[in-house]
């Protein structure tokens, strides 16, 4: 056992629990991950938030190996899972297939330095109307590989989620909800009147449409999405309208002539596209049409048309912060190539059998010597991390082969067990156990919301 293990374990109780430093068994990282329990409040961030009526407490697990091999993944699983009755809520009405985003933050620092952001995505939802409970992402992931030795400083951040609605277009009329399922109405200006129960063969929809004969009468819809249409009728009579987008004129019609701006001969041929939007952010957004002349003007329908290509845009967006102080989670990343035991053969013949060889316990040249350059850049394999290696340093180790020799490996000695931790004492000997890793829970202060839980699987040696 190196001198710095057994200082650590005989060293000042007070002072490692002043500290809120909690020292686990060395285990091999198969049989006991790191599994933080972590609690956050949810608030809203975007300017139509899937949290509406106050904060939202999650209650999260996030899981990851604390002992790799230079190759092995850091790999985070971070569960999420409502902590009370309070509910992310749909911030609209909108048919099947939105969903709920989430974008974990964990930093890295020490020999890695950045963030790595596990994401997940929740289970389409069906047809939501306000308030509606949203389902949450059951799984966050974002694997990367290690590619040096090291030690990393893993600490959870933020979490960032966000909703994105089902794409496609809704017709925006004046019935009921059948016809308006975006909960969207349409304000009309005084001089309008609707006519109601028109021919079918005029092709309106739902056969009525507004008429004025008034100048500047308007008709304006707020909506949220990316795009809008203007449907009404094209007609000899009719007069020239101005398109309004928040505010800004767009555009001005002419129902009374073709698009190669030919006069039409038709008499009310409703359900036509008159006029189209540009592609515009997703967010809300008003149209408002206005009778340019004392002329007839008539309005069928809005057509609302929302294309996010399903990412999330921030609209709909919420913020969870930790409910407690920080904690960080010491993670070992170790050389590929361990200490070697050289064994010397006895070369004299002699005619009594040998019964052991002459063993010579060497202290081989460290092979964990690592010095990284300055002002590098490393993709960690599949993760979306970016590591800017620490300045340049040299770490070495110089283990002692010690042969077939037993070693006694010692519980850590705490006088208040945490949730998961160990209790005081003293391991049996194990025969052939290669150290563990000495991982240390780095506390920020006292608080609720988080817990550290080892798990041992049942082939893991240790003491009970």
């Amino acid at each position: 056992m190196s001198r710095w293990r057994k200082a650590l374990i005989a060293g000042s109780v007070g002072s490692v629990a002043a500290l809120g430093i909690v020292v686990l068994p060395g285990t091999p990282a198969a049989a006991a991950p790191a599994d933080l329990v972590v609690e956050y409040d949810c608030v809203a961030s975007g300017a139509n938030s899937i949290v509406r009526n106050g904060p939202v407490r999650l209650t999260t697990n996030l899981t990851f190996a604390t002992d790799l091999v230079v190759g092995d993944p850091l790999n985070f699983t971070w569960k999420l899972h409502y902590a009370n009755d309070g509910r992310l809520q749909s911030p609209g009405y909108f048919p099947e297939g939105g969903q709920v985003h989430a974008t974990g933050n964990v930093q890295l620092t020490s020999s890695w330095q950045g963030i790595l952001q596990p994401k997940g995505s929740a289970d389409p939802e069906g047809p939501l109307r306000p308030d509606g409970y949203l389902s949450l992402p059951e799984t966050m992931n974002d694997p990367g590989l290690t590619d040096k030795p090291g030690t990393i400083t893993v600490t959870p951040k933020d979490i960032e989620l966000d909703f994105t609605p089902p794409d496609g277009s809704v017709v925006v009329n004046d019935g009921d909800d059948a016809d308006n399922p975006s909960d969207m109405g349409i304000v009309y200006s005084s001089g309008w009147v609707s006519l109601d129960d028109r021919p079918g063969s005029e092709n309106h929809v739902h056969n009525d449409l507004h008429q004025t004969d008034q100048i500047n009468a308007s008709a304006e819809l707020t909506f949220i999405g990316t795009g809008v249409e203007y449907i009404g009728p094209t007609d000899k009579d009719a007069g020239p309208v101005d398109i309004y987008i928040d505010g800004t004129k767009r555009a001005t019609v002419d129902p009374s002539r073709s698009d190669d701006d030919v006069p039409v001969n038709d008499d009310l041929d409703g359900g036509q596209t008159l006029w189209t939007s540009a592609p515009l952010k997703y967010g809300e957004h008003k149209i408002k049409i206005v009778n340019a002349a004392n002329k007839p003007a008539w309005l069928d329908a809005f057509r609302v048309t929302t294309n996010t290509s399903k990412i999330p845009t921030g609209y709909h967006s919420a913020k969870c912060q930790l409910a407690s102080s920080p904690v960080s989670v010491v993670v070992t990343v170790r050389d590929k190539s361990g200490p070697t035991v050289t064994q010397t053969p006895t070369n004299t013949p002699t005619n009594s059998p040998t019964n052991s060889p002459t063993t010579n316990p060497t202290n081989p040249t460290p092979t964990g010597t690592h010095t990284t350059p300055n002002n590098r850049t490393t993709d960690i394999g599949l993760g979306r991390v970016i590591v800017v290696p620490s300045a340049t340093g040299t770490s070495s180790a110089t283990p002692k082969a010690t042969g077939p020799t037993a070693t006694k490996y010692y519980r850590a000695q705490v006088p208040n067990t945490p949730k998961g931790g160990v209790d005081s004492g003293e391991a049996p000997d194990r025969e052939d156990r290669p150290y563990g890793l000495m991982a240390a829970l780095v506390i920020g202060g006292a608080g609720g919301g988080l817990l550290l839980r080892r798990r041992r699987a049942a082939h893991a040696g240790g003491a009970h």
